[in-house]
C-alpha cells in the first residue's frame, strides 16, 4: 500500500489492533483483510458459495486499500472483532417522560461506547414551567435535560477512538426556542453537543411578511404564545455569528425529501454533523469514494483552463468511478446484515430501511488536479456531473441488489413502489465529514476546499515542522520557486497564498482556502452536491470575521434558495476558548530570593484594546523586566482586577526565575470576544496584549521565537496539541486524526 506519513500515524493511533498491553498487533494490509473479510462473509446469507465470498472480499480489500473508497471509522475499527458495531450515525426518540428520557441517556451510552454518534430531537419534551401532574410541580424544559445528556457522555470514551457527540435539535416553535439558541453561548457549555434549530415552513412564511408565529406546547399541542419570526431569525444569526452556533436545519424540506411515507415515519432529527437525517431508532452505515483517484492522467495539472471549454467526459474515469460505486454499495449493504446493534429497536428500524449513505472525499484535490478554481461556476457544475453520476450508479447498484436479494421491507411505502423500481436500500448518497478517513487516504476532506496550504504539524519528539500541501509543493517546485522561506511565509500568511507576490497568479487561482472564498461560493458547491443527494450535505460555510450578523442572515436565505437542507456558518476566529502553551520546566538549581529595590525604572505602555483602553507599566534590573502592573477601566470592575491579577503573577513568576519568553509564550494569542487593531497590530485580549509589549521590548527583535502556531479554532487538539479546524461542522485535528465529531 502507497500510504502517506500521515495515513500511517492516524492508524497506528486510532485504528490497527493492539493487544491487552497496548502493542499494535496489525498492519495496515491486515486491518483492511480483516474489513474486507468480516463484510464480504454478508454474502452467504444470499446464497453465495465459498468462491464468491473469496471473490466479494478481493474485490473490496482491493477498493479499500487503492484508497478509492473507505468506510466510516467504526467499520473499519470495528469489524471482524468482537464489539462489531459498524455504523456511525444514530437518531434517538426524546419522549416528554422521564422514563424515556433516561432510556435515551442509557442507549446513547451503549451507542457511544460503541464508536457512535447520535442525534436528538427534544422537541417533545413540555417547556419549562409547564405543570407536571404526578408530582404538581413544574418542568425545567429540554435545554436542562440536554445537560444530562453532555454529562453522560463526557463520561464515554468512544471505543477507545473518538470522544462522544451529540447532535440537539429543538423545534422554532418550541417555547423554549430563546434558550436552546442561547444555550451555547458560554464557552465550554454543552461541549459534546452541535446544536441547530429546526426551521419550519410556517416559521418562514411568517419572516416572508414580517410576521409573529405561534409557539406550540408539545404536551398539549396548543399554542401558548407568539414570537417575531425576525426577531427569532436575528439571534440565530447572533449565535451562529458569536461561535458558529446554533446551525439550522430545514425540517419540513427534509421531511418533503424523504423516500418513505409518513406511514414509516416523519424525521425529527440528524446526526451530530446533520447529514445523516434520521427516524426514531434508525442507523446509518457510510463510506465515501475518493474523488481525487479518478481524474484521467492526461488531464492534471492543466493550469489556466479555458473554462468555457471544458470536456467533462473527458476529465475522469467514469467507467471506473462507476465500478467503484458498484462496490461500495455492495460493501454498505452488506454491512447492514454484519452489523452488531446496541438495540434491538435499532436494529428492526435499520434492517427494515436498510439506509446506506454513499458520500465523496477529496473533491478539493480534483479541481486541483484539472486546474478549475474551487469558488467557479465550473467547480460548480462539476460538482454537480459527478454526484448525479454517482447517485444514479448508486440507485442502479442498489436496484441490481434488489433483484437479487429483495427490495427493503418498507419499500411499500416509498417513491419507488409508486414507480415499480426494485430497490435495496431506502436511500444511498449522504456527503459526510471525512476527517480520520480522509487522512488515510490522504485526500481533502469531504467536499472542502483545502483549509490551509501550509502549516506546523507537532511530531513525536514534540517538535512542530512546516508542511505544505503536496499538490502546491510539487508545483511550486516545478516551477523552481519553491523555498523553505517561501514556505515559512505562507504560514505566516495563515496557509493562504493571496497577497504573496512570488506566487504566480495562476497558481493562486486554483490553490483557494477555505477563507479565501466567499460564502456565497460555498454554498454554491453544497447546492451542487445536494442536488443529487439522498440525505444531507455536511459543509462549513466559512465567512471572514469582517462578517457580520447580516451576513449570515443572508447565508441562510441564499441556502434556503439554493435547496440545502441545513446550513452550519463559522466566522473565522469566532470560537476562543484557547489551551494555554505550559512552558517546560526550568532546569532545576537554586532560585535567588528576589528582593525588591526601593527604586526601580521602567516605562508605560498604552494599548488599545476591546474591554478599554490598557495601560501596562514594566519594571526593570539590569535591563531584564522584574515586575508588571497592569490597569484597565475603573477600580473594582472584574476586567480591572482580572487585568491586576495578570500583572502580579506575571511578577512573580519573573522574579522566581522564569524566562520572559515562556511567560510570552503562555500568553500570545489568548483571545478575547472581540480583538481589534491596533496601531498595526491585533490585539486579541489583555493576556495578549502585555505578552506582546513584553515581546517587542525584551525580545530584541527575535520575535519569531514566540510566533503564534496557526490556530483554526482558537482550540488545540486534546491528544496531540496541533491545532483544531472547523471543517464539515466539526473539529478536525490534521496532525493525528482526532475529530470532535468522528
Amino acid at each position: 500500500m502507497l500510504l502517506s506519513e500521515n495515513a500511517l500515524v492516524v492508524l497506528k493511533s486510532r485504528y490497527l489492533k493492539r493487544d491487552s498491553e497496548g502493542n499494535i498487533v496489525e498492519k495496515p494490509e491486515e486491518l483492511f483483510e480483516r474489513v474486507s473479510n468480516a463484510i464480504a462473509g454478508a454474502d452467504e446469507n444470499y446464497g453465495a458459495k465459498e468462491g464468491d465470498v473469496e471473490k466479494t472480499a478481493s474485490e473490496f480489500y482491493d477498493i479499500m486499500t487503492s484508497l478509492k473508497f473507505l468506510p466510516n471509522t467504526p467499520t473499519l475499527v470495528n469489524a471482524g472483532r468482537p464489539l462489531g458495531q459498524l455504523s456511525a450515525c444514530f437518531v434517538l426518540p426524546v419522549d416528554d417522560s422521564m422514563e424515556s428520557i433516561f432510556d435515551a441517556v442509557k442507549a446513547t451510552a451503549l451507542i457511544h461506547k460503541s464508536g457512535g454518534g447520535t442525534g436528538f430531537s427534544f422537541s417533545r419534551l413540555r417547556p419549562k414551567n409547564d405543570i407536571v401532574s404526578s408530582t404538581m410541580g413544574v418542568s425545567s424544559g429540554p435545554v436542562s435535560f440536554m445537560k444530562v445528556f453532555d454529562c453522560a457522555t463526557e463520561a464515554i470514551k468512544q471505543g477507545g477512538v473518538r470522544r462522544g457527540a451529540n447532535m440537539g435539535i429543538l423545534r422554532v416553535d418550541h417555547p423554549d426556542i430563546l434558550d436552546f439558541i442561547h444555550c451555547k453561548e458560554k464557552e465550554g457549555e454543552f461541549k459534546n453537543f452541535n446544536i441547530s434549530v429546526a426551521i419550519t415552513e410556517e416559521f418562514l412564511k411568517a419572516l416572508e411578511n414580517d410576521d409573529e408565529y405561534d409557539l406550540i406546547n408539545p404536551r398539549t399541542k396548543q399554542p401558548v404564545g407568539k414570537l417575531k419570526a425576525s426577531f427569532v431569525w436575528e439571534e440565530i444569526a447572533r449565535g451562529a455569528h458569536k461561535n458558529g452556533e446554533p446551525g439550522i436545519i430545514f425540517i419540513d424540506r427534509i421531511n418533503d425529501k424523504h423516500p418513505l411515507t409518513e406511514e414509516v415515519g416523519l424525521i425529527e432529527s440528524t446526526n451530530p454533523c446533520g447529514e445523516q437525517p434520521l427516524l426514531p431508532y434508525e442507523s446509518c452505515n457510510l463510506g465515501s469514494i475518493n474523488l481525487g483517484k479518478f481524474v484521467k492522467e492526461n488531464m492534471k495539472n492543466r493550469w489556466a483552463v479555458d473554462e468555457n471549454n471544458l470536456d467533462y467526459d473527458e476529465m475522469i474515469d467514469w467507467n471506473d468511478l462507476k465500478k467503484a460505486v458498484y462496490v461500495a454499495v455492495h460493501f454498505l449493504d452488506n454491512v447492514i446484515d454484519v452489523n452488531r446493534y446496541p438495540l434491538k429497536e435499532i436494529e428492526d428500524n435499520t434492517r427494515k430501511n436498510r439506509k446506506v449513505g454513499l458520500g465523496v472525499m477529496g473533491f478539493a484535490d480534483l479541481l486541483i488536479d484539472l486546474g478549475i478554481p474551487y469558488d467557479s461556476e465550473s467547480a460548480a457544475v462539476v460538482a454537480e456531473k459527478i454526484m448525479k453520476f454517482i447517485e444514479d450508479s448508486s440507485k442502479e447498484a442498489s436496484s441490481e441488489l434488489a433483484r437479487k436479494r429483495g427490495n427493503f421491507p418498507n419499500y411499500e411505502h416509498s417513491i419507488y413502489a409508486k414507480d415499480g423500481i426494485p430497490m435495496r436500500n431506502a436511500t444511498t448518497t449522504t456527503i459526510a465529514p471525512t476527517g480520520s478517513i480522509s487522512m488515510i487516504a490522504d485526500a481533502s476532506s469531504g467536499i472542502e476546499p483545502i483549509f490551509a496550504l501550509a502549516y506546523y504539524k507537532q511530531v513525536l519528539d514534540g517538535k512542530r515542522l512546516p508542511y505544505v500541501y503536496e499538490r502546491l509543493f510539487n508545483i511550486l517546485k516545478e516551477k523552481g520557486i519553491y523555498t523553505e522561506q517561501l514556505a515559512q511565509k505562507i504560514i505566516d500568511n495563515r496557509g493562504s497564498l493571496v497577497g504573496i507576490e512570488e506566487i504566480p497568479d495562476d497558481i493562486k487561482e486554483i490553490f483557494v482556502t477555505a477563507m479565501d472564498i466567499s460564502y456565497k461560493a460555498h454554498i454554491d458547491i453544497q447546492a451542487a452536491f445536494q442536488k443529487y443527494t439522498d440525505n444531507a450535505v455536511s459543509k462549513t460555510i466559512n465567512m471572514a470575521n469582517s462578517a457580520s450578523v447580516d451576513d449570515v442572515k443572508e447565508a441562510y436565505d441564499y441556502a434556503y434558495k439554493k435547496g440545502l437542507k441545513g446550513i452550519t456558518v463559522y466566522r473565522d476566529g469566532s470560537r476562543q476558548e484557547q489551551v494555554l502553551v505550559v512552558p517546560k520546566k526550568e532546569e532545576k538549581g537554586h532560585l535567588d530570593i528576589f528582593t525588591r529595590p526601593m527604586v526601580l525604572n521602567g516605562f508605560t505602555e498604552k494599548v488599545k484594546t476591546s474591554r478599554g483602553t490598557l495601560y501596562v507599566t514594566v519594571n526593570t534590573e539590569s535591563g531584564k523586566p522584574i515586575e508588571v502592573f497592569a490597569n484597565i477601566g475603573k477600580s473594582g470592575g472584574d476586567i480591572s482586577a482580572l487585568s491586576e491579577a495578570i500583572g502580579r503573577l506575571i511578577s512573580i513568576a519573573l522574579q522566581n526565575g522564569v524566562h520572559v519568553k515562556s511567560i510570552i509564550n503562555t500568553l500570545i494569542s489568548i483571545t478575547g470576544a472581540q480583538p481589534i487593531w491596533n496601531n498595526g497590530r491585533l490585539i486579541k485580549s489583555v493576556p495578549d496584549a502585555i505578552a506582546q509589549i513584553l515581546r517587542d521590548h525584551f525580545l530584541n527583535g527575535t520575535g519569531k521565537e514566540v510566533k503564534e502556531p496557526k490556530r483554526a479554532t482558537g482550540e488545540e487538539c486534546p491528544e496531540c496539541g496541533s491545532p483544531l479546524e472547523i471543517v464539515e461542522g466539526c473539529a478536525v485535528c490534521r496532525n493525528c486524526g482526532y475529530s470532535r465529531c468522528g
